[in-house]
This record gives C-alpha cells, sequence and structure tokens, in this order.
C-alpha cells in the first residue's frame, strides 16, 4: 500500500482497510476499521494528525489535509471524519471536522477550523468558510455553503447504507 512516514510518524491502519495503489497516506495518519481510500487520493498528516473513522470512504481525487499551529491558533486543525461518512470525488478537507453519517459532495471544500455534526449532507460543489459550524440533519449548499433545508429521515437512513456500499465495493479491489 502506498504509505509514507513524515519524519518518524508512520500511517496506522484499522481491520480490512484498503488504500488504493495511487493513493497516498502520509505521516500521522490513523484510518479506522474497513475505511477506504481510492484512486488518486492524497491523505498528508505532516503538520498536524488526521483521522479517518470506521467505514468512511474517501473518493477519487480527494485531499485530506491540516493546518500547523499558528499564533492565533497553538494547536492548529487536524483534520477528524467521524464513522459512515462518504466524501466524494475530487473533496479538499483541510483542517477540519466531519462528525458521523455524513455526506460531502463531490468537489466541496471544507476549510479551517469548521465544524460539521453528525447526519448533514453538502450538496456537490459547495465551499464552507473557515471556522463555520453546520448543524445535525441539514442539507447545505453554495458557496459560501448554507442551510437549505431539513433532512428526511429517508436521506439520513441512507448515510449507514452508503458508508456500507463502499464497504463491499472496496473488496473488489482488494
Amino acid at each position: 500500500m502506498p504509505l509514507r512516514p513524515y519524519r518518524d510518524i508512520q500511517p496506522k491502519l484499522g481491520t480490512g482497510v484498503y488504500v488504493d495503489a495511487s493513493a497516498l497516506v502520509i505521516g500521522d495518519v490513523t484510518l479506522g476499521d474497513d475505511a477506504s481510500v481510492w484512486p488518486m487520493t492524497v491523505l498528508r498528516g505532516d503538520v498536524n494528525f488526521i483521522r479517518i473513522g470506521a467505514r468512511s470512504n474517501i473518493q477519487d481525487g480527494s485531499v485530506v489535509h491540516v493546518s500547523r499551529p499558528s499564533q492565533g491558533h497553538p494547536a492548529g486543525w487536524p483534520t477528524i471524519v467521524g464513522d459512515d461518512v462518504v466524501v466524494g470525488h475530487k473533496v479538499v478537507l483541510h483542517g477540519c471536522t466531519v462528525g458521523n453519517r455524513c455526506l460531502v459532495g463531490m468537489g466541496t471544500i471544507v476549510l479551517d477550523g469548521v465544524v460539521i455534526e453528525d447526519e448533514v449532507m453538502i450538496g456537490a460543489g459547495s465551499v464552507v468558510p473557515p471556522g463555520k459550524r453546520l448543524t445535525r440533519g441539514g442539507l447545505y449548499l453554495g458557496s459560501p455553503a448554507r442551510r437549505v433545508r431539513e433532512l428526511t429521515t429517508a436521506e439520513i437512513e441512507k448515510f449507514s447504507r452508503d458508508a456500507i456500499h463502499y464497504v463491499k465495493l472496496k473488496h473488489d479491489y482488494e
């Protein structure tokens, strides 16, 4: 698997993790059980850490990075992704926190200090500006992203099913 240390810090993988041969996982990155990292994706945990939860997937062409400590933010911003999260193609997650059972649509950019609560859907191509909080149970769209409506029960229930789909799909690539 394409794993590289940063200094002496190696990525850590849970059981059943899939990292595509064309992806790159560097440094202080932990991938939870049955997580998957798809083609041409980069997770770079160098100046802070990255944690990806169980059954979450980071799809093709995405970039997950962190922010270093600074004068205004002495801890910097790690990137933390919860369990059962679907991160679409060509997403940028940078120094943010994503809760459990979320969907981050294709081409979305999520910036430093953002907190996305559990059970949130972000529409494709959205930009979530630094420091914004996306509250539970909402659909967010646009640039800057704004809440446009409540999610339906069916949409919320679909999050876990979509995550399980990628758990099953990764077995075709192993």
